[in-house]
């Protein structure tokens, strides 16, 4: 295929990583948002997302000439082959996808789209979407597709560029096998397939996933009640190519931008067609629990009583390697935290600014300055690397929760600290000859 001319409809952390990757793969991309303050960044080279490669992709395709930001799409699509929708699909009431954006930007553009140009949803949205889409257009002359996105924050360029698989679906099989050909440099396997399926895809893996961990999160709840392991466990289970090793880690439960939109939207699916998805409902309803189990677990180390203790979290962001707080999983536990009258101080390498319930320092030893407890909540790496000793003198008490499993306890202990992980055991301090 000879590069192709393409559109991209929102510069978010999906649109933003298509266009960039698209560019780097020959095809000549325009990004179109309404922010002009953020396109005339974009423009510049300024990527305000964290995101390994991705700022260095864009400007290599600013200098290559095949990368450009514009502020409204009407006039940007006229002579465009393929437009992909990357707008936000937040959960809306009742749990469905908010579908507004998608809506707004399809009648924005769909009255000067050129014949035969593929409208493209890379957006997750539920089952149906495409057949919406194509009623809103009213045009024959336009195919629908869709081509979710499997990006995984902190990962997105090495994914979009090195894929597991391309999935497309569409009523019109050659505008499928058109958007499956823009990706034919990256050797990966491709589904293609109606539009319902490839709709279905993504939420059936992205729910699968959250299972997996709502899963490995009750196991570990097991393993504490019982005196099993959970990393002897997981290692277990790993083994088996069955199972795998990914999505096995317990933590405070799952978040971010995708998991709990995408669970709750595909139940809702699942009832608007009479079926109940109970065995995902469980899942959702494990992953408050394991919430509350992080709390009480903090609540047991400070002796059981959160009003006025002074707790430091480390780790605010939803997983490390992004600055993404939606529905992170660690500011779930620090509301609950808050709300039962515990003094939060946090600190976070990729986050700062006000967060309401908790004051936000930019020095992981002053989280620790004073605390009853030191709880870590995001898995960066940085954590691995403190000095306990001093933490020890920093501290007012001497419990450490590892929400994450990240540390090694035995430098704690040997601080004089206590230590206690999610489905582990409490190891004893090291005996010195």
């Amino acid at each position: 295929m000879s590069a192709a001319r393409i559109v991209v409809m929102g510069t978010g952390y999906v649109g933003l990583t298509t266009g960039a990757c698209l560019a780097s793969l020959g095809h000549q991309v325009t990004c179109v948002d309404v922010d002009h303050a953020k396109v005339a960044r974009l423009s510049a080279g300024r990527v305000d997302i964290l995101e390994p490669g991705l700022a260095e992709l864009v400007g290599r395709g600013l200098t290559a000439g095949r990368l450009s930001f514009v502020v409204g799409g009407r006039d940007a699509v006229r002579d465009a082959q393929g437009v992909f929708l990357c707008v936000p699909t937040p959960m809306g009431a009742g749990g469905a996808a908010d579908l507004r954006a998608v809506e707004a930007v399809t009648n924005e553009i769909g009255d000067v789209l050129p014949a035969g140009c593929a409208l493209i949803t890379k957006s997750t949205v539920p089952v149906g979407t495409a057949r919406r889409i194509r009623d809103l257009l009213g045009r024959d002359d336009i195919p629908v597709v869709s081509n979710p996105e499997f990006l995984r924050e902190g990962t997105a360029v090495a994914d979009f560029l090195g894929p597991d698989r391309i999935v497309v679906g569409s009523d019109d099989a050659a505008a499928a096998e058109w958007v499956a050909e823009l990706y034919r440099d990256l050797a990966a396997p491709s589904v293609v397939t109606d539009a319902a399926s490839a709709e279905l895809v993504k939420y059936a893996a992205n729910c699968f996933l959250a299972m997996k961990l709502s899963y490995v999160n009750s196991i570990a709840e097991l393993c504490e009640r019982l005196g099993a392991d959970i990393e002897a466990v997981t290692e277990g289970m790993g083994h088996d190519r069955r199972i795998g090793r990914s999505f096995l880690k317990p933590g405070p439960g799952w978040g971010g931008s995708c998991l709990p939109k995408d669970t709750h939207a595909l139940v809702r699916i699942a009832e608007s067609v009479r079926f109940d998805f109970g065995l995902l409902t469980a899942a959702i309803d494990e992953n408050v629990a394991q919430r509350d189990r992080i709390v009480a677990k903090i609540a047991g180390a400070v002796g059981g009583a959160l009003e006025g203790a002074r707790i430091g979290l480390l780790g605010l962001a939803f997983k490390a390697g992004t600055n993404d707080l939606r529905d992170s999983p660690a500011l779930s536990v620090a509301s609950v935290l808050a709300a039962l009258g515990a003094e939060l101080t946090a600190y976070d390498p990729a986050v700062g600014g006000e967060i309401p319930g908790m004051t936000v320092v930019d020095d992981p030893y002053q989280v620790t300055k004073g605390a009853d407890a030191v709880v870590v909540l995001t898995e960066w790496d940085e954590f691995r690397r403190l000095d306990w000793t001093y933490v020890s003198e920093l501290m007012e008490g001497d419990a450490v929760v590892d929400t994450r499993n990240l540390l090694d306890p035995h430098p704690v202990l040997d601080a004089g600290l206590s230590w206690q992980g999610v489905g582990r055991p409490r190891p004893r301090a090291r005996v010195s000859a």
